[in-house]
Order: C-alpha cells, then sequence, then structure tokens
C-alpha cells in the first residue's frame, strides 16, 4: 500500500480507518492549555489599606493653624520653624510647641527636613527628642530643601 490514506479493500472501494496520531496531538494540546490556565490562576494577595479622607472646606481650624512644625537639620545647627538653633534648645521648644497644640485641642505635627550636609547622627538625635516629648506624627522630607527655608 502506497501514501498514507485509507485503504483500498478488494472490491475497489476505499475502507475507513481511524488516525490516532491527529487525536493525540490535539489531546496534548488540551492538556498543556489547561495546565498553564490552572498555573495562571494564582491568587491575589494584598495588603489592606485604610486610605485618608479629605476633610471637609468648612472645618473649624485653618489649614495654616494645623500646619506641621519644620525642623531642618543642617551641618550649622538645626532650624525650628526657619529660625537657627543648637541641639540643646530643641528640646525645651518642642515642649513649648506641644503645650500650645494641646492648649488648642490639635494634634502636634511635625516635619523633619534635612539639606545636603545634614549628619545622621544630628538628625536621629532630632527625630529622638520629637519623640520624646510625645509627638505622634511625625515625617520625614525626601526632596531637596534649601538651608533655612
Amino acid at each position: 500500500m502506497a501514501g498514507g490514506g485509507a485503504a483500498q479493500s478488494s472490491s475497489g472501494r476505499k475502507k475507513a480507518n481511524i488516525q490516532i496520531i491527529p487525536l493525540i496531538d490535539v489531546v496534548f494540546f488540551l492538556l498543556a492549555t489547561f495546565v498553564l490556565f490552572t498555573l495562571s490562576l494564582n491568587k491575589i494577595v494584598s495588603v489592606p489599606l485604610d486610605l485618608p479622607v479629605a476633610a471637609p472646606i468648612d472645618s473649624k481650624v485653618s489649614n495654616a493653624d494645623n500646619a506641621p512644625l519644620i525642623l531642618q537639620v543642617t551641618d550649622a545647627g538645626i532650624y525650628f520653624d526657619k529660625e537657627l538653633i543648637t541641639e540643646r534648645e530643641l528640646s525645651p521648644r518642642l515642649v513649648n510647641f506641644v503645650q500650645q497644640k494641646r492648649a488648642k485641642n490639635q494634634e502636634a505635627r511635625v516635619l523633619l527636613a534635612g539639606d545636603e550636609r545634614a549628619k545622621f547622627g544630628p538628625t536621629v538625635s532630632a527625630l529622638d527628642q520629637v519623640r520624646l516629648v510625645g509627638v505622634e506624627q511625625i515625617s520625614v522630607e525626601t526632596i531637596h530643601r534649601p538651608t533655612g527655608k
């Protein structure tokens, strides 16, 4: 028998036969598709977030009154709201700042910044003093700010 199609019988009619090779190819294709599909069904794991809610415009406290205290650490000292002070002066001023905020029923907030010449030691010391006076909302600025601004 030459060729590979249907076989001919002695009477001259073509006899039907079942080719198993294409069936196996289709089954392997479906199996591979199923495996790849099930591997892509990984469960997405996420972290729950509590996103901040915008305050209404008619809030009781103005935005400028509730602005954070800016502490900028430099190689010359610490700027306490744009006024250059020493490390020893920082703690009493922070205590006074926190007392003023609590008297107004406001949350004391501090923004800790630095310039390009700020040293790590004084920055950590300033952060520790802010935490010791009871300030819970501390932000660290990560953009460049000119010295004393």
